[in-house]
Formats: C-alpha cells, sequence, structure tokens
C-alpha cells in the first residue's frame, strides 16, 4: 500500500510540469491580441474548470471522513 501512495505522490507532482506546456503556449497566442478580453475569458474558463474537479473529490473525502468517524 506504501508503494502506491508513493507512485501516486510523484506522479501528482510530476503533472504540473506537463501542463505547463500548454498554458504557456496557450498564453502566448493570447498574448498577441491588443484587448485582452480572450484572455481573461480563457484564464477565467481554466479557473472555473479546475475548481469543480477539486470540490467533488473534497466532497468526496468529507462525506468518507464524516462516515468513518461515527
Amino acid at each position: 500500500m506504501r508503494k502506491v501512495v508513493v507512485v501516486l505522490v510523484v506522479l501528482f507532482l510530476l503533472v504540473p510540469q506537463f501542463s505547463e506546456a500548454q498554458c504557456a503556449m496557450c498564453r502566448a497566442v493570447l498574448e498577441t491580441e491588443e484587448a485582452g478580453d480572450a484572455a481573461k475569458g480563457i484564464n477565467n474558463g481554466i479557473v472555473y474548470l479546475m475548481a469543480i474537479p477539486y470540490l467533488l473529490v473534497g466532497g468526496l473525502f468529507f462525506f468518507i471522513y464524516r462516515k468513518m468517524r461515527t
């Protein structure tokens, strides 16, 4: 079990480094626009898309914690 946890932690630490390449490309394309309206919209969309999975997983862990505590 401990080996699985170590592997998962290493994978989670590597994931942001893979995703930075895509963010850099998107940012370079969006920075060429002068008004910056599209860049603000894309950034807000990314934040919303990232928030939902975190809320769902957090809620799941909360209910598991609450169920195991009682």
